[in-house]
């Protein structure tokens, strides 16, 4: 069957189908456990999470799942905001948003204080806990500490946005590489050049990067159903990583108005921005990416940026106006049609094997 394949065998499920792991605390433990529970690879992102927190989330998949997940952590989770910021980049920031905390009328801010690296600190979790899969974005890892992962049998998953970056991850030998298409929703997880070079689409990608690496690839970005992931396995991807359609099921963290935009006319629009956490990410298009178009020298580093504006989305919540709020989704969300989980998976296996079985004829 087309499931029996390089990437089943090796994370250890049924089917060649993984949850996009999202952070920002929009991924469920019920969600993970439903996509891995249904035979796919559930993935929870727990970057935002303290040691002791993604202990908790480990501890609580665990009891409701005994198949195969996945934590995914940012091996870079700021950019160069442990030093802080000169007063003068300060007031920059603050001259172009001050339209919108007034507009809001909740007061500006003080400037954010430097970033403290917790890293090393969750990868320690990660060891120490051994979910079967390790995802990581924003980098590489050290051959040492690739070998601790072996050591315990976690299966680890680097994200590449380019081929340089795939030839990157695979010399440090990690055993699957995700190619992340510029369609997909969420932050482009680029670390060898700027976000702004990393647009290639998720299918020229997943070519090029079988092309010249023979670490299995996982294909992310642009893919819902099954047609989706049979296009993913046919340009020879072991496995394909879907977001966008697990975001806007019931039991992801997201805001009920944001799955609600996931399936209204909005969804036809998405924007890569940096607007709202600094690093370059796509959501559903907004007045506030639209107007800082153009301006991204006067954001503030990743997560700093994501700090100030946390006041803005609290206040436009709270105020209905959602014109000013990032709402992820990728590209393809105007197709979604699924609003449970179970259901999702359920479909593009059947959409999946209707494909497959529809070539022999």
């Amino acid at each position: 069957m087309w499931y029996n394949n390089k990437a089943t065998e090796m994370l250890g499920i049924q089917y060649p189908i993984l949850q996009g792991p999202f952070g920002g605390n929009l991924s469920t433990v019920e969600l993970v456990a439903t996509v891995s529970n249904a035979g796919g690879l559930g993935g929870y992102g727990a970057y935002t999470l303290s040691a002791q927190e993604i202990y908790e989330v480990d501890k609580q998949l665990k009891a409701a799942t005994d198949k195969p997940y996945n934590i995914n952590l940012w091996v870079s989770d700021h950019d160069n905001a442990a030093a802080g910021i000169s007063n003068e980049r300060y007031e920059q920031t603050r001259q172009l948003f001050q339209p919108y905390f007034d507009e809001l009328d909740i007061p500006f801010p003080a400037k954010p204080a430097p970033f403290k690296t917790r890293f090393e600190n969750q990868v320690q979790v990660i060891l120490d806990t051994k979910p079967k899969v390790f995802s990581f974005m924003f980098g590489t890892l050290s051959a040492d500490m690739l070998e601790e992962f072996r050591k315990r049998g976690i299966v680890t998953v680097g994200a590449a946005t380019t081929l340089d970056e795939a030839i990157a991850l695979e010399n440090t030998g990690v055993d699957m590489i995700i190619a992340s298409g510029f369609e997909a929703g969420g932050h482009r997880p680029s670390f060898l050049a700027p976000a702004e070079m990393s647009t290639t689409g998720t299918f020229a990608l997943v070519q090029l990067i079988k092309d010249k690496v023979k670490t299995p690839i996982i294909a992310a970005g642009g893919i819902a159903n099954g047609k989706g992931v049979a296009a993913a396995l046919a340009l020879g991807a072991s496995a394909a990583q879907i977001g966008t359609a697990f975001l806007a099921t019931d039991e992801s963290n997201a805001l009920p108005v944001h799955r609600q935009m996931l399936f209204s006319d909005a969804a036809k629009y998405t924007t890569l921005s940096r607007a709202f956490t600094g690093r370059l990410g796509r959501g559903l298009t907004s007045r506030i990416a639209k107007e800082i178009m153009g301006k991204e020298n006067q954001v503030l580093p990743f997560p700093l940026q994501t700090t100030l504006m946390s006041s803005i989305r609290k206040a436009a919540i709270e105020q209905e106006k959602w014109d000013m709020i990032l709402f992820w989704g990728g590209q393809i969300a105007p197709v979604l049609k699924h609003t449970k989980a179970k259901e999702l998976m359920e479909a593009i296996v059947q959409e999946t094997t209707g494909y497959f079985e529809a070539l022999k004829g």
